[in-house]
C-alpha cells in the first residue's frame, strides 16, 4: 500500500469513528463511556494523519480533543 493510500485510510477511519461517536452520543447515556472511547480512536487516527501530512492546525485540534477525551474517560471510569 502506498503512503497516499495509508493517509486516505487514516482519514476515512477517523471520519467513520467520529461519526460513530456522534451516533453513540445520540443514543444517550446507555453507551457512556463507549462514545468517548470511539471519539478518542477517531481523533488518534486523525492525529496520525495530520502528523504524516504536516497539518499543524489539525494536529493541535486533535491533541486538545484527545486531552479532553482522556479527562472524560477518567471521570467515567473513575
Amino acid at each position: 500500500m502506498s503512503y497516499k493510500n495509508v493517509d486516505e485510510v487514516l482519514q476515512w477511519v477517523g471520519a467513520v469513528l467520529i461519526v460513530a461517536g456522534h451516533a453513540l452520543n445520540a443514543i444517550g447515556p446507555a453507551v457512556y463511556p463507549y462514545n468517548i472511547a470511539v471519539f478518542a480512536l477517531g481523533t488518534v487516527a486523525f492525529l496520525i494523519w495530520a502528523y504524516r501530512v504536516g497539518n499543524k492546525p489539525q494536529m493541535a485540534v486533535n491533541v486538545v480533543s484527545i486531552a479532553i477525551g482522556l479527562v472524560g474517560l477518567y471521570k467515567a471510569l473513575g
